[in-house]
């Protein structure tokens, strides 16, 4: 076995057997016009069936929750149908694709939701700006969610789980990573509530775990994931603790038999370190999925150590349709072009050439 061939095993996410080890990353990609899944979509995430699991981008559980503007959504009829190319598209390739479902809370503008407001935990902004159709603005602040509505957000979940059933997935990925709505609630810097959802870590992985309850009961847990990101200080995230928190997390996730725990190891901006993949692994029982910057011989060297089931790829997999088979002929990559990643169209998307082409 070279150092490479763990990669190429299968393993069991849950109920889901995949073939391999590679996990395409949730990547937010903006060809969801007027957030509608599309042929295009389908294309793209066919492409990339040889994974072992794709993810989709992040998904909206109910509406005028846009973030970036052209992002797709699972609460309608329409949008279900539209999801359903994608998923018939990706088990024709012998694929198996999860759809990773998401509330943007303040990172919601009103300008990219005919005017309605942001919500989140508390009434406090992201500091930073977004593009809308009136160019780059700064976030808007918050109203804090009411308590009626953090219950009717957790039912948003739990019809957007069985409407990616519905729609042919093999699963779902519960969206609680970079700065949106659960995270918000997850960690003090964005959480400053002072009832039953805010203070102590118990309080704020409330919602949390009120979505998970809803979501396993409504598809079964083991096809369920879940993506947290203890460390990223991406639309201006922090927590005073973020190794405590990643303890108490990994501990309290066990009683839920999750498909598995897909943890970003990492801060995009190097604010934050600590090693929190260690932990995770240490305290959670379940499959452990790991993300942000491996290479294919890092992603080996962690699997081969057990120090996690399965690698999560973003840019290598954007670039390279076909990773899994360049990673095993030792073939070249091809090199990623950021101006095209939120771009629209087929350019940088879809038009990334195959080994073989």
């Amino acid at each position: 076995m070279s150092n490479l061939d763990v990669l190429f095993t299968p393993v069991s996410l849950g109920d889901v057997e995949i073939a391999n080890r590679f996990v395409m990353a949730p990547l937010t990609r903006c060809r969801a016009i007027d957030h509608l899944p599309n042929a295009l979509m389908a294309e793209y995430y066919s492409q990339r069936a040889s994974a072992g699991l794709v993810i989709t981008e992040c998904t909206m559980v109910t509406e005028a929750t846009s973030a970036f503007g052209n992002d797709p959504g699972v609460y309608s009829a329409e949008q279900v149908e539209g999801w359903k190319q994608t998923a018939a598209a990706v088990h024709a390739k012998g694929g198996k694709i999860f759809m990773q479902i998401w509330h943007a809370g303040r990172a919601a503008h009103p300008l990219l939701n005919g005017g309605k407001e942001a919500v989140s935990a508390s009434a406090i902004a992201i500091e930073d700006e977004v593009h809308t159709p009136e160019g780059k603005k700064p976030y808007t602040v918050p109203r804090a969610l009411t308590k009626d509505e953090i219950a009717s957000i957790v039912q948003d979940f739990r019809r957007a789980a069985a409407n990616a059933i519905s729609a042919g997935f093999d699963g779902i990925e519960v969206h609680g990573a970079n700065g949106y709505l659960i995270d918000q609630f997850l960690r003090d810097k964005a959480n400053q509530r002072t009832d039953e959802y805010g203070g102590p870590l118990e309080n704020r992985a409330r919602l949390l775990f009120e979505v998970l309850e809803a979501v396993t009961a409504e598809i079964g847990s083991r096809r369920v994931g879940l993506r947290l990101s203890p460390l990223n200080s991406f639309n201006s995230m922090a927590d005073s603790d973020p190794m405590g928190w990643m303890q108490y997390l990994a501990t309290e996730l066990n009683r839920f038999d999750l498909a598995y725990l897909h943890v970003m190891r990492a801060d995009f901006f190097g604010i934050q370190s600590g090693d929190v993949l260690t932990v995770a692994r240490e305290y959670y029982n379940g499959q452990l999925m790991v993300n942000m910057g491996y290479s294919p011989e890092e992603a080996a060297a962690t699997v081969a150590a057990n120090k996690a089931d399965v690698v999560a790829f973003g840019t290598g997999l954007l670039a390279n349709p076909d990773l899994p088979e360049r990673v095993k002929a030792g073939a070249e990559l091809n090199t990623p072009n950021p101006d095209t990643f939120y771009s629209s169209g087929v350019e940088g998307y879809t038009d990334y050439p195959f080994m073989n082409a």
